[in-house]
């Protein structure tokens, strides 16, 4: 038989105990610690255990826990642990047979049961520790969040947000201890919010409206979401490339030669669980790029400052690689020594040299070579003609 576990993680909503199932009712009973946030703890009624405040920074916390073992210990947290909550973080630290959680509504459920939203179809957002550009792919008229925030004042911060990206008359609504004896909600228009003290916790639930510009779903999206001074990947061309790619959820991407960071930018508004490193020579361009990712909510995007293939060197490997700038005999060489069989290489050429470079890597290694010649109208005296781009040759293959 396997061990009981000894750390139970119990969700608590600001109703205290009147809304713990009897499971948690029960391992409280017999905890012999508790450990949680100072607010979580005063939700309790008369415990009879050793009560501690959960310290800061978070994880010397864990390493307390830790020092703990054997004995019944509970840790509080809010609502649904594993829901932007503590859960998923104690859970990497500890055996699976060693702890075992116990849910009480997420505030997401109570919110959506208040307002009569479909969960399904509405964006969930825990931004405690995030930028709020993190929800600008989601804004579109008509879209629902329900948004977690750290405190009070963020709740005017959003609502300059949404009025700042052109989405003024967002419909919000802020519910404060929801559930609880001090619960409060505040309906109020996004250029119109009452000048009101919140109270932490507070959660945020948003009908975004306005005639701000949203952000298509698909790749491909128009060049001029990203600053750049004239090198990037352009529109069709990209929309090519990242079909070329392919993304796979939890897949890490190589961009090799940034320019505005559009490739390593698509690529991880394509799926939340991806990453992307981009590697980028110039300085001012790595900033640029470092600038687009926050712009548009991927400000994970590792942006890293160097030459590849000597930037490459220790990295975490990747799934994919795109090479849209420094491509070399040299950088080609180190990719097929150095990375592992299965991982899918795409690069494009524009000039006569890295042409000749794609021809014999792929007479050599094999893959498809594709010559994408695009032309666009333009005015020709009174009257219009095509105006060709620069042909480019793409190179893909799995290694």
């Amino acid at each position: 038989m396997s061990e009981a576990p000894w750390l139970t993680i119990i969700g608590l909503g600001e109703d205290g105990l009147k809304g713990l199932a009897d499971a948690s009712r029960s391992a409280l009973e017999t905890a012999e610690i508790v450990m949680g946030p100072e607010r979580h703890l005063s939700l309790l009624e008369d415990v009879s255990c050793d009560t501690r405040v959960w310290p800061v920074p978070f994880s010397r916390g864990i390493d307390e826990l830790k020092t703990l073992r054997g004995k019944k210990v509970i840790v509080l947290a809010s609502g649904d642990p594993f829901w932007f909550g503590a859960g998923a973080t104690l859970a990497r630290h500890f055996d699976a047979h060693e702890w075992q959680s116990h849910p009480a509504p997420s505030t997401f459920s109570r919110v959506a049961n208040h307002l009569g939203w479909p969960l399904h179809t509405t964006h969930c957002e825990g931004l405690h520790a995030k930028p709020l550009a993190q929800i600008r792919p989601k804004l579109a008229i008509n879209t629902r969040l329900i948004i977690l925030v750290r405190d009070g004042a963020a709740v005017a911060e959003l609502a300059e947000y949404f009025s700042a990206e052109g989405f003024p008359e967002t419909k919000m609504t802020v519910f404060e201890a929801l559930g609880g004896p001090r619960e409060r909600i505040t309906e109020a228009r996004a250029n119109d919010l009452p000048e009101l003290t919140f109270q932490h916790p507070v959660c945020i639930a948003c009908d975004v409206q306005g005639r701000g510009r949203a952000l298509p779903v698909t790749t491909g999206r128009p060049d001029d979401w990203f600053d750049s001074d004239g090198q990037i990947t352009k529109r069709p061309v990209r929309a090519m490339t990242l079909s070329a790619l392919a993304p796979v959820p939890f897949e890490h991407l190589w961009d090799i030669g940034g320019g505005s960071g559009s490739i390593g930018i698509e690529w991880l508004l394509s799926h939340p669980t991806l990453s992307a490193a981009t590697f980028e020579a110039r300085a001012d361009r790595a900033a640029r790029i470092t600038s687009n990712a926050a712009k548009l909510g991927v400000g994970h995007l590792h942006v890293i400052t160097g030459t590849a293939p000597a930037a490459l060197e220790g990295l975490e490997p990747p799934a994919a690689v795109f090479i849209g700038g420094g491509l070399s005999e040299e950088l080609l060489q180190w990719i097929m020594k150095n990375l592992t069989a299965g991982t899918r290489l795409v690069a494009n050429a524009v000039t006569l040299e890295t042409e000749a470079l794609l021809l014999n890597a792929q007479a050599r290694w094999g893959g498809d070579l594709m010559r994408l010649e695009l032309s666009r109208s333009e005015p020709l005296g009174p009257r219009r003609g095509w105006k060709a781009s620069y042909p480019i040759v793409q190179w893909s293959v799995t290694l």
